[in-house]
């Protein structure tokens, strides 16, 4: 009995032990023929020891419920939901079957919190990449082996993966066909006609397409640089959808870094001098509560360009300051903090004739010049957005177009005719 796996790393085929594992074999096979693993992440990628599949969404979704078995799933002709305890099965372990082959298929699972001798199982699987992995061995039901295909588990050993085991490139399952099956189908299984096509959540979960091409030898930061893009442009087009970004296409400080589990007695001119080594600073700031003074143990870095940015990203992340192992990240992943520092800058440079950042001379990139000219405060100091029309323009409210391009930086004698602007 065998099923074929077709992956974007190539097809896998897998011969199952139904006299041992009729159980697994069969919520396995149903799975395959439903097509419910059709468009799975691979994850949990362990080089030369093992990797994971079979959350149709993938563990890090927020959408995510881990799978389900086949008894687990909506009835397909009533569509009426099935017993939550019937997302679960329990799976045989066979005392002749080990973790010794590469190649081994076996079901995870997770140990009862009633009984820990007794293992549970839904949709999620393991194939091993090493040999006499006996750690694996009573805690994944084996129900099967690869018997073709190990070209593309030497390609899922070998891709770049993140800190938790996902590859920085999708590998996904794409489609699954049963090349025999000898188990009647349950009762209100319904076999699609055609692969049905990914859904929103799988979609969401993309990184860098499977299809898309990139040059074999870029290396592990250039990959990361890559998915950290479309992470950006996928949440900017979000915004876009849900009103917090005017168009998607703003853009947000590129060379602004978020440094944060600082120690509470680091300095603005401790981090100044250490991060200093990757290129000009235009500002260093620790946070501080406003009241007390205190640090809040965060801080924002602003380098001359971008480049220098991103090469202490990728040197300075986990590094030792006094006595703290230190975080560091692109502004964009923490947009409030980075837009009330913004405020906070910008309010200070306001005071001053001129500058930004706190230097003197220094003038807006053009980001900044965007935000304070789109944006402002009522008459109660509250912020508000201005309306764009469909070309992009504000409207000018009956204003003359002089005064959206006049300085911000106003005498108390014209503020007495207009609305208060940004600070």
């Amino acid at each position: 009995m065998s099923v074929l796996l077709e992956t974007s790393a190539g097809d896998i085929t897998i011969d199952l032990y139904v006299d041992e594992a009729p159980k697994a074999c069969e919520n396995f096979l149903k799975l395959c023929k439903i097509k419910y693993y059709n468009y799975s992440p691979i994850y949990n990628v362990q080089p030369d020891f093992s990797f994971q599949t079979g959350d149709p969404i993938g563990p890090d979704a927020a959408e995510s419920d881990g799978g389900s078995s086949i008894w687990g799933l909506p009835d397909g002709v009533t569509k009426k939901p099935a017993k939550p305890e019937s997302m679960t099965f329990k799976p045989e372990f066979s005392r002749k079957r080990k973790h010794t082959d590469r190649g081994t298929v076996s079901m995870a699972t997770t140990a009862s919190p009633i009984n820990p001798d007794d293992r549970f199982a839904a949709s999620q699987f393991i194939i091993t990449l090493g040999e006499n992995l006996d750690l694996l061995d009573g805690k994944a039901a084996i129900f099967g082996e690869v018997v073709e295909g190990f070209d593309a588990l030497e390609k899922i050993n070998t891709a770049f993966i993140d800190d938790k085991g996902r590859p920085l490139k999708d590998i996904r399952i794409l489609h699954t066909a049963v090349l025999d099956d000898p188990y009647d189908d349950p009762e209100g299984l319904v076999e699609p006609p055609k692969s049905p096509v990914p859904t929103a959540g799988q979609l969401a979960t993309v990184r860098i397409a499977h299809d898309e091409e990139i040059a074999e030898n870029t290396d592990p930061e250039q990959l990361e640089k890559l998915r950290r893009e479309r992470e950006a442009r996928a949440q900017a087009l979000t915004l876009e959808l849900i009103g917090d970004l005017p168009f998607a296409d703003v853009t947000p400080p590129e060379q602004v870094l978020f440094v944060c589990k600082l120690n509470p007695v680091t300095r603005d001119e401790d981090l100044e001098l250490i991060f200093s080594r990757f290129g000009k600073i235009l500002s260093c700031e620790v946070i501080r509560d406003k009241k007390t003074g205190d640090s809040l143990q965060y801080a924002f870095i602003e380098f001359g360009n971008k480049e220098d940015c991103e090469r202490a990203y990728f040197k300075m992340q986990g590094v030792l300051i006094d006595d703290h192992r230190i975080h560091v990240d692109f502004s964009q992943s923490v947009s409030r903090l980075a837009d009330a520092w913004r405020d906070t800058t910008n309010s200070k440079t306001a005071r001053k004739k001129g500058g930004f950042g706190g230097i003197a001379g220094l003038e807006a990139k053009r980001h900044y010049r965007e935000g304070e000219r789109y944006g402002g405060r009522n008459s109660r100091g509250e912020r508000y957005d201005y309306v764009f029309d469909k070309d992009g323009k504000r409207r000018d409210d009956g204003k003359d177009d002089r005064d959206r391009e006049r300085s911000p930086v106003r005498s108390p004698r014209r503020d007495r005719h207009r609305s208060p602007s940004t600070p």
